[in-house]
């Protein structure tokens, strides 16, 4: 059996061969978006993607307004970020502060060859629409809890249940898993 580790360097290197042959095709980025539930992997995958192929990554936590936000944040990665970018354009986007319930500071996304959109709902629609290499990434139920409960503390667990149930609904709706390039299990 793989450790997790050797399972991750795989799946970058999978993602790797799916992005380098569209580098330099369009105006705008190749944008990899690596989707799935909470606690699945994706940040772990999306570091080792982003080193594989030297790029920034996008991470949805910064988009998502809230715990309510999962499927606004869709919209506001599509108009703010890759919008512009598949335009010849900068983009950027305002960054939730968790913390104060609001938004804060606007982080700039430059136009670069290769960007990775890192977290739920990276690859649903409208954003989907201008993702070029989707990558979901899953985990048994338990395990995905086990390790938001362990990142985020106890306390979290009514906002983790909530917001699992929102993936349910969101990713049902658009049926993001399927249009998948690639499905890493962890």
């Amino acid at each position: 059996m793989r450790s997790v580790d050797d399972q991750v360097a795989a799946a970058a290197a999978r993602v790797s061969e799916l992005v380098r042959p569209r580098v330099g095709t369009s105006q705008g980025p190749v944008v990899v978006g690596i989707d799935g539930p909470s606690g699945s992997g994706k940040s772990t995958l999306a570091a080792a993607v982003a080193a594989a192929v030297d790029c920034p990554i996008v991470h949805m936590d910064d988009l998502f307004p809230g715990w309510e936000g999962l499927a606004a944040a869709t919209g506001l990665l599509f108009e703010q970020v890759l919008r512009p970018l598949a335009e010849g354009r900068p983009g950027g986007y305002r960054c939730w502060d968790w913390d104060a319930s609001a938004w804060a500071e606007t982080v700039a996304v430059p136009l670069v060859p290769v960007l990775v959109v890192e977290g739920c709902a990276s690859t649903v629609r409208p954003a989907g629409d201008l993702v070029d290499v989707r990558v979901w990434v899953e985990a048994a139920p338990d395990v995905r809890m086990s390790r938001g409960i362990e990142r985020d503390g106890e306390a979290f667990r009514p906002h983790w249940e909530r917001w699992a149930a929102q993936e349910r609904a969101l990713f049902s709706a658009d049926g993001n898993r399927g249009s998948a390039d690639l499905i890493v299990r962890t």
